[in-house]
């Protein structure tokens, strides 16, 4: 099997402005937050990001790194909402595709079986359907002429996704309660990547139950060892989310001035700075000098 195996930097080197971007996780539960960092120190612009998102989002659209968001919702999850994405959202300074959750997994179901669309009754007599004019209903071929909503494919050229641990060749396997739709996201998109708090040898992906073995190597194109490579969001069983963290981030969201200083302090430098910074945080429960 192949070493796919790569650096942070690597990773981000091969991303281009006008992308679409899936990213896994949900809401501020194990996303690929060092990626997303990562991509915070690139000139990439114009980004169409597809996520159940959360602070992945927030912080792309508060570094104007995205063009429209496609999405069920961006939570904070023990905060209702990220104040950046709010900001963004309210301003119309990014485009939207707003969906009913079913209708974002019919989406990525169909992306991943290459099919242009599914059929599926989430979204039927609601208003998804006024917001998204785009969006057509079908008829049921079959004898009982059911109507359906026709979700199209949310195919991506890329999906950052995040697992427990991997091997080199880009077998992920999950270790905490919910899979969170990351093996969706891999086939659905022309290139994965894949972040992990360890790449581990083949043989020790069989020490955890055969289901946790979310994502076949076949869909992965990068492996980057990242550990703490969630954080903010929870990565379960290794680590819970830092709601301290996170309230400091929502709470620097509330106006250029202090947004500016956490850039500085946690954002301006590569990840291993970041981890610093969030130590010390931990320690003193103040940022960094």
């Amino acid at each position: 099997m192949s070493d796919k195996t790569m650096s942070v930097e690597e990773f981000a080197s091969t991303i281009e402005s006008g992308m679409t971007v899936g990213i896994g996780g949900w809401g501020s539960r194990r996303k690929p937050m060092a990626l997303v960092r990562a991509l915070l120190r690139t000139d990439v612009t114009d980004l169409t990001v597809v996520s159940l998102g959360g602070p992945d989002v927030g912080l792309l659209c508060a570094a104007g790194k995205v063009r429209k968001v496609a999405y069920g919702f961006v939570s904070l999850d023990s905060i209702p909402l990220d104040p950046h994405f709010r900001a963004a959202r309210e301003s119309g300074t990014v485009e939207i595709a707003e969906y009913d959750e079913g209708m974002f997994v019919a989406g990525l179901k169909a992306a991943a079986q290459r099919l242009s669309f599914l059929p599926t009754r989430a979204g039927l007599a609601s208003d998804v359907l006024t917001m998204n004019p785009e969006l057509r209903t079908v008829t049921s071929p079959y004898a009982d002429g059911e109507e359906y909503v026709a979700m199209p494919a949310l195919r991506m050229d890329v999906a950052l996704i995040h697992l427990n641990r991997a091997d080199a060749a880009g077998n992920g396997q999950y270790l905490g309660p919910d899979p969170y739709f990351d093996d969706l996201y891999s086939m659905a998109a022309d290139r994965c990547y894949l972040s992990c708090e360890e790449v581990v040898p083949t043989e020790r992906l069989r020490e955890a139950p055969f289901q946790s073995l979310l994502v076949r190597r076949m869909y992965v194109n990068g492996v980057i060892e990242t550990p703490r490579g969630a954080h903010f969001t929870s990565c379960v069983p290794d680590y819970d989310r830092d709601e301290a963290f996170q309230r400091e981030y929502a709470a620097a969201a509330k106006d250029a001035e202090s947004w500016s200083r956490f850039e500085e302090a946690y954002l301006r430098g590569d990840e291993s700075r970041y981890q610093a910074a969030v130590a010390d945080f931990a320690s003193t429960g103040t940022r960094s000098a």
